[in-house]
């Protein structure tokens, strides 16, 4: 009793002594993986940041943190030494190792470790598929709203402007006064919605600034056109395929939907390892497809394309959610695991943050933390787009062209105006601008009227 005792005493003092803050400074090595930790310029952030500085209130310590030499969390070698943080750790070069590590049997012989301030387990991601049954429009699908407007007022200014070209041109309507005009407002629309639907519809214009503004237009409908049958045909195919993956097994269960983890990483191991008959056919299946991923960027990455499901840790698959709209978790998780802080064997630190950890856990400090560093943003990635609506950016360019087709016909049929008057003027001796006015007048105003009004009147006396 007295020797349990006699120990008690100085545990309780070697930890005092730790915690006296003009004692010991620590020094505690970590790890950039976000959110965990991140550079914020020349300081470091995130949710290992935070927890380390939460608990050096609660118990008083100072701290010196730095970043692990060979960026690597903690293995054993070839040669049979540990690297890593974990290497840091035994090598004391660092009191604690503070960062998402998992609690492991190998592990735990090696260095104490405190209660876990994370639960995780293995899950998967998938790209949230669009669902056509719940679109009354599916048709409208290949393009955004923002793209239907912007093609509408490109339909509208286009029929204005045929109606314009035809009302000036002088080779398109020579005679206002006799000749009746083919192009009205309501035949302007109705020839372009001709084109639009590749039939045509006469009559055609005959001047060349006609004929420019229709060549542009045709041009831009069929290419509008093959854009959204390209579209159409790609949601098509993505919904047709769409089936509902909720678990593991619905994943192994089916040859629609790629999927694959990091290339030998724990959760590849974990997989090759299990003796559960699914599980051994999710590896056979990514060991013949040969469908593992570097990191895991480049699982979130194919992911966001489209089929395809990564697999990884739940915690960060979350993240990727939190990040990116397109995507969504599966609500099973296997093999579960936790994240704790790492000590030296026998080191006297690890009860007290044992503690301290439970502490900010039944405070909710522990969920206000995860809450603020897996805030959804749903940041886009600028990749591949598949199935996706297209934006009036995506084809920022045709529109451009048309606009400058536009342009050019009435330019061209103003110039065509300009020529008559000028010719008019020189004939009859006569101010340019007056008979240029008075041609306008007849083509847009009531001059012809008016004219054919004095002309029946003489007539008649």
């Amino acid at each position: 009793m007295k020797v349990c005792l006699a120990l008690f005493v100085c545990v309780a003092a070697l930890t005092a002594w730790f915690f006296t803050a003009d004692a010991k400074e620590l020094f505690i090595t970590t790890i950039k993986d976000e959110p965990y930790a991140m550079s914020k310029g020349s300081e470091l952030e995130g949710y290992c940041i935070d927890l380390i500085s939460e608990l050096s209130k609660k118990l008083g310590f100072k701290y010196n943190m730095h970043l692990v030499k060979d960026n690597r969390y903690g293995a054993v070698d070839s040669s049979g030494n540990w690297n890593g943080m974990i290497g840091e750790v035994i090598r004391g070069e660092a009191d604690l190792a503070v960062a998402p590590l998992t609690v492991t049997a190998v592990r735990e012989r090696f260095v104490d470790m405190t209660t876990p301030f994370i639960q995780t387990g293995l899950s998967f991601i998938v790209r949230k598929a669009t669902d056509s049954e719940d679109s009354t429009f599916s048709l409208l699908a290949p393009f955004s709203t923002d793209m239907w407007i912007g093609i509408i007022i490109a339909f509208l200014l286009t029929g204005f402007c045929i109606f314009l070209v035809g009302r000036i041109s002088p080779s398109e309507w020579a005679e206002p006064d006799t000749e009746e005009h083919s192009f009205t407002l309501l035949h302007s629309f109705w020839y372009i919605t001709g084109a639009l639907t590749l039939q045509g519809a006469g009559p055609h214009p005959k001047a060349l600034s006609g004929r420019v503004v229709s060549a542009i237009w045709w041009l831009f409908s069929v290419l509008l056109l093959a854009c959204y049958l390209c579209n159409l045909k790609s949601a098509l195919n993505s919904n047709s395929k769409h089936i509902s993956i909720k678990s593991f097994a619905d994943l192994a269960n089916q040859d629609v939907i790629n999927y694959g983890t990091i290339e030998s990483g724990s959760t590849m191991l974990f997989f090759k390892n299990s003796n559960n008959p699914v599980y051994r056919r999710i590896y056979q299946h990514m060991e013949r497809k040969k469908s593992y991923v570097s990191n895991a960027e480049e699982g979130i990455r194919r992911t966001q394309e489209g089929n395809f499901a990564f697999i990884g840790e739940a915690v960060s698959l979350d993240l990727a959610v939190a990040r990116y709209c397109k995507l969504t978790r599966s609500p099973e998780v296997i093999s579960m695991r936790s994240y704790a802080i790492a000590a030296p064997l026998g080191s006297p630190l690890v009860k007290n943050l044992t503690v301290a950890i439970l502490q900010l856990s039944e405070s909710g400090e522990l969920t206000y933390l995860r809450e603020k560093w897996w805030a959804s943003s749903c940041v886009g990635t600028g990749g591949a787009h598949i199935s996706e609506a297209l934006q009036p950016y995506d084809l920022r360019g045709l529109f451009l062209l048309l606009g400058l087709g536009l342009g050019i016909g009435l330019l061209l049929a103003l110039l065509e105006l300009l020529s008559r008057a000028h010719n008019q003027a020189k004939d009859g001796k006569k101010s340019c601008c007056l008979v240029l006015t008075s041609e306008l007048n007849r083509r847009f105003g009531s001059g012809g009227e008016s004219t054919e009004h004095d002309t029946s009147d003489k007539s008649k006396a």
